[in-house]
């Protein structure tokens, strides 16, 4: 079922302490991904401290499944929040430490092993989003499997090995790769994930397609840039998409030395994606996106493209730790089309599907 994007209420609701609700206080949804209707919602400042004292049920009615419901912080309230959902069936779903002054959507699913948070930006999750794990039931255990479904990006960096994003793959019980021939694939981790660059290499069973070259030139502010990939699949499209834009910094939010800032637009299920020049070879990964409306809340003017990608040289540091060979490319020659580049890059990029 596609989310339904409901627009925030009229009434304000406050969490944490009581008192005046200012107009750049934080402003965020909680969607309900569990699968079962949520009978209660509760949002408490973290940290929460010992005990079950969660206060009052936010919902004034039960919220359906891929549902959400929003809420605005008190401006005493701070910015860290826990979040628990009951749910119809008598289970819970609870998420710790969310940033909502940085985050948009707070996603609550059935199974995921941990929240985290990404600080000053959100990742565009797997078009399932960022996902929880329910407390187990009985005695011990693992969890048991929900079917939850969710997808990303990646693409071909050596024979059977497609590079993504650790966001994408992370608490997968099952993984397959969708080849640009309509071919699905079985993958599996194919060495430790590097949470520190949020990056995966997965193994494919089989052949995904031909290696895209990464580049071994450095990379220069305004350069024009190209990204492909599977935002919203299933929601705007299930084929792949093009966006075009530039290189806008050589340092991420924060003055993360790992990113570049790049003004080609991002959406979920674009994470792992490739950040090609116009000569079609790969300077970075695709990672996460500015919170643009929780930016607007504090400052009054809304960032337009403001997205982050993983640098290549990050990259293949990680590649080479991993035991894989990445193919460089010193990018001379004739540019090429933006059509051009995507052609290059569609042989090569693969929609991942997560299977939690």
């Amino acid at each position: 079922m596609t989310p339904h994007w409901r627009p925030l209420p009229l009434a304000v609701l406050l969490l944490g302490l009581a008192g005046p609700v200012a107009a750049d206080a934080p402003a965020f949804r909680v969607l309900n991904r569990t699968g079962l209707t949520a009978t209660a919602l509760y949002a408490v400042r973290s940290p929460r401290g010992s005990g079950e004292d969660w206060g009052r049920s936010l919902l004034p009615r039960p919220l359906p499944p891929e549902e959400s419901f929003g809420l605005r912080a008190a401006e005493s309230a701070g910015c860290r929040f826990d979040l628990r959902l009951v749910l119809s069936d008598g289970r819970e779903s609870r998420l710790t430490g969310q940033d909502v002054c940085v985050q948009s959507m707070v996603v609550l699913e059935a199974t995921a092993p941990g929240s985290g948070t990404t600080g000053g930006l959100a990742k565009p999750p797997p078009a399932g989003g960022p996902t929880l794990a329910l407390p187990r039931s009985g005695g011990g255990g693992a969890a048991p499997a929900t079917g939850r479904v969710s997808s990303g990006t990646g693409f071909v960096v050596a024979r059977q090995r497609v590079l993504t994003n650790q966001h994408v793959v992370d608490g997968c019980r099952r993984i397959t790769v969708r080849a640009s021939d309509g071919r699905e694939l079985a993958a599996s981790l194919a060495a430790a994930q590097d949470g520190r660059r949020d990056l995966a290499v997965l193994a494919v069973e089989g052949d995904p397609g031909p290696v895209l070259r990464f580049r071994s030139a450095p990379v220069r502010r305004g350069e024009e840039v190209v990204t492909y990939g599977f935002p919203l699949s299933g929601l705007l499209s299930s084929g792949p998409t093009l966006t075009t834009g530039e290189v806008n910094a050589l340092s991420g939010l924060r003055d993360n030395p790992l990113q570049f800032q790049i003004s080609a637009p991002v959406q979920p299920g674009n994470s792992g994606g490739p950040l090609l020049d116009r000569q079609g070879n790969v300077l970075g990964v695709v990672v996460s996106k500015l919170n643009a409306a929780n930016i607007a809340a504090r400052t009054g003017d809304i960032p337009q493209n403001v997205n982050f990608a993983v640098k290549g040289t990050e990259a293949v540091d990680y590649l080479r730790g991993a035991g894989v060979t990445p193919s460089l490319a010193e990018s001379g020659g004739r540019e090429r089309s933006a059509a051009e580049v995507g052609e290059l890059a569609h042989r090569s990029t693969v929609l991942v599907r997560c299977e939690k």
